[in-house]
């Protein structure tokens, strides 16, 4: 049982007088260490972490020894380059490396460093690009909480409240088979239904194509509640970008970096975006933003764009170790990503079968969740029962995290070891029989 001493209530309570309210989660958390599958509190409280936080820590809490040599080695020789007026050839050397990762045809890289960046730089690079001023979403989407960013997402209203007006942005229906808004329970049928949507509504009456320049897209919808979309949504996607002379920008800043057993998520619908955006896991534990473009978009302007902080040398450091470990064990990790989501799928089928307030379990990779309902006939949100899961998850040594209205999202580092992975499913479940009033049968 996690004791909640003086010292985390005192960080708690300061934290409140002086740091802007964000978005914390009901846990008290107050972090001060981690080493690989664990992470640890000031109170030395011991947690698995089923959080990677946020989706950075891929290779275990604070990264591996290598992204950490590579990060001290880097601050003893210069830490800012000053990337936007000076050359540095760290940087280059990254884009190199990375381009012999993506899909044929990439060139170009722009450095920042979130994923709110990633998806402004996006935004702008693709009306340079086309000319064109609107801009695609999907309703549940999130991209970021910048301005132009913000103007694309569409999870929570709170989020836009009181802070537009936003960038030219229309929202279409993201495909989600659990609670499809076109009245069917077959997913192909649902991503048809969204698909048409987007050409005989939003195209033909609210935007013409030639003034649209690129849907964004998130290959699973993360904040929105780990939503994974049937492959002939994307495939169709892509026509229709194809069609009507679009760009089509893929969000791989929580799915991409091998969070889903690839380096993109994309891949594993057969798809190749114009322009990709990532962060998170792709900075192994320090601040990155990543916006990759093809070759044949060409290049910014002279002066149109650019960052002072972009292309800083320690990042850029912990991200080349990230890749190139990465790249060296690529067979090795989706291998583990292959097995360890399986595991935890058949885990979290048997929890879906056992427990009423267990909606829907669903995920691609190690990018799981499961969504809690008052009851699996009328699938209301279970927010409350949601919640009380976390925080009884939580009192137990697991570290979760929310999604959507009542999701858990499940995303352990993808080199947990499996012993560990267990002892969490075995908290989350449970936490989940405590909820629900019933013992584990």
């Amino acid at each position: 049982m996690i004791k909640i001493n003086k010292r985390i209530s005192d960080v708690i309570k300061r934290d409140k007088k002086v740091i802007f309210t964000t978005t914390r989660e009901i846990m008290p958390f107050v972090v001060e260490r981690g080493d690989g599958d664990h992470a640890y509190d000031v109170a030395g409280n011991r947690f698995i972490d089923f959080s990677s936080f946020i989706a950075t820590y891929n290779l275990g809490v604070n990264g591996n020894s290598e992204i950490r040599r590579a990060a001290k080695a880097q601050i003893d020789k210069l830490m800012h380059p000053a990337f936007l007026d000076f050359y540095s050839e760290l940087p280059v050397k990254y884009a190199e490396t990375l381009m012999t990762m993506f899909p044929r045809g990439f060139g170009r890289v722009f450095y920042s460093n979130s994923g709110t960046e990633a998806i402004e730089d996006a935004i702008k690079l693709s009306r340079l690009f086309t000319k064109k001023k609107y801009i695609i979403g999907f309703y549940g989407g999130f991209h970021g909480r910048s301005l132009g960013s913000l103007g694309i997402t569409a999870s929570k209203a709170t989020a836009r409240e009181g802070v537009g007006p936003f960038v030219n942005a229309v929202h279409a229906i993201y495909p989600n088979p659990y609670r499809c808004q076109f009245n069917t329970s077959l997913p192909d049928d649902c991503a048809m239904a969204c698909i048409d949507h987007i050409e005989r509504n939003i195209l033909a009456k609210e935007c013409p194509p030639g003034e649209v320049a690129a849907i964004f897209v998130e290959p699973v919808q993360g904040e929105g509640g780990y939503i994974v979309p049937p492959k002939l949504f994307m495939k169709e996607l892509r026509r229709v970008a194809d069609d009507n002379d679009i760009l089509l920008v893929a969000d791989e800043i929580q799915s991409g970096g091998m969070r889903t057993g690839k380096l993109l998520a994309m891949e594993h619908f057969g798809v190749t975006a114009d322009i990709y955006t990532m962060a998170k896991a792709m900075g192994g534990g320090l601040p990155i933003g990543l916006t990759i473009a093809k070759k044949e978009l060409g290049d910014t302007p002279p002066g149109s764009h650019a960052g002072t902080f972009g292309g800083n040398l320690v990042s850029v450091a912990a991200a080349n170790a990230y890749l190139h470990y990465i790249k060296r064990n690529k067979a090795k990790l989706e291998s583990a990503a292959k097995a360890k989501s399986k595991y935890i799928m058949k885990r979290l089928g048997k929890m879906l079968e056992r427990y009423e307030i267990v909606g829907d379990v669903r995920g691609l990779g190690m990018m799981l969740a499961m969504e809690f309902v008052k009851s699996k006939s009328t699938k209301e949100p279970a927010v409350k029962e949601r919640d009380a899961v976390l925080m009884e998850a939580f009192n137990n040594g697991l570290l979760l995290l929310p999604c959507g209205t009542s999701t858990i999202r499940i995303i352990p580092p993808i080199t947990m070891q499996m012993s560990n992975i267990e002892k969490g499913l075995n908290l989350l479940e449970d936490a989940i029989a405590k909820v629900q009033g019933s013992s584990v049968g």
